[in-house]
């Protein structure tokens, strides 16, 4: 595995250019689509949304959501869109509008700050959602807060609670790669390249929420702490039973070299590991759609049993996902 370095960034700094350059830096010729009526520069902006609007707010802070000894200015400015922008996937909403709030000490490199907007803009395009105003602020390490807003058209969106008995489970998009490549990171190392990268920043499956809500998806969610832990969600909001059959549960190459080099459960790190942002959804067997693979089903809960997730039929016997508070 190739050892991670640090770099630095020559040149201004964000407190000697001013606050009113880095918004402009940020905003400076931005795309207006017609749903957008009055973008940046007005105190709040304006656009039209078909049907009900899905909102959704995500804070990413230094030094628990990402390093920048880790990651690139250009990778955490796509990896704040991505993380957003799943969470309307889950809900089977199509991207409209965001919103960022972005804080920094005030010796942060003006150029970190311009490679940020490169890689926000750029994966704002990716997803389809346009940037339309936001706020800036002086702060103790750079802070991200970026709040999504998508339409359902003439579609419910896709609640957590509507998981049936005889349907199946399936998933869209990777499990496992991104704690793979938060180990191996974590061990001073930069390969695999895969997983690494799948740290830095997500693949979301744009579009594939949708594809779900066409295909009468029950339930869906979008895997950011743990596959268990987020069909867990699912489980408990439907009052089902969820059963993953391992032998469905893919363990790719990235997560096993990881695990073969750190002396980690590959299992677990696909059922435990956060923040590849795949979407989990419940289909009737016959309506599952391409690109979906099944993992497991869903079933009534038996007597004396509680809603949860079992992996071939027993409960899982170690960590289910992240939690940011855990009970000590």
């Amino acid at each position: 595995m190739e050892t991670s370095t640090a770099g630095t960034a020559a040149g201004p700094t964000v407190g000697e250019t001013g606050e009113f350059e880095l918004i402009s830096l940020i905003t400076r010729d931005l795309p207006r689509p017609p749903a957008v009526s009055v973008g940046v520069g007005d105190d709040a902006a304006v656009y039209l949304v078909n049907g009900s609007a899905v909102t959704s707010t995500d804070l990413l802070v230094e030094g628990v959501h990402f390093r920048r000894d880790w990651s690139s200015a250009h990778e955490i400015g796509r990896k704040a869109v991505a993380v957003n922008v799943a969470d309307l996937e889950a809900m089977g909403a199509v991207p409209v509008a965001m919103v960022v709030a972005f804080g920094a000490p005030a010796d942060l490199p003006l150029q970190w700050a311009r490679e940020f907007s490169t890689g926000l803009r750029e994966e704002a395009a990716t997803a389809g959602i346009a940037l339309v105003g936001g706020d800036t602020t002086r702060a103790a390490q750079v802070t991200i807060s970026v709040t999504v807003t998508g339409q359902t058209d003439a579609l419910a969106p896709v609640l957590r609670s509507g998981a049936r008995p005889g349907q199946v489970v399936a998933i869209r998009g990777r499990l496992g790669w991104a704690h793979a490549g938060l180990v191996a990171l974590g061990r001073g190392f930069r390969s695999p390249r895969a997983a690494v990268d799948s740290q830095r920043c997500p693949q979301v499956a744009y579009g594939a929420g949708r594809q779900a809500v066409e295909h009468g998806a029950g339930a869906m969610v979008d895997v950011s702490d743990g596959l268990l832990a987020d069909l867990g969600h699912i489980a408990q909001a439907s009052g089902v039973m969820i059963d993953l059959d391992p032998q469905r549960i893919p363990v790719d190459e990235p997560v096993q070299a990881v695990a073969a080099a750190t002396g980690q459960d590959p299992l677990a790190m696909v059922l435990a590991g956060g923040e590849d942002h795949a979407l989990a959804a419940t289909f009737d067997p016959d309506r599952v759609p391409d690109g979906w693979r099944v993992l497991g089903v869903v079933r009534e809960t038996a007597q004396q049993e509680r809603a949860g997730v079992l992996v071939g039929g027993r409960v899982w016997d170690g960590a289910a996902g992240w939690d940011h508070f855990p009970q000590r």
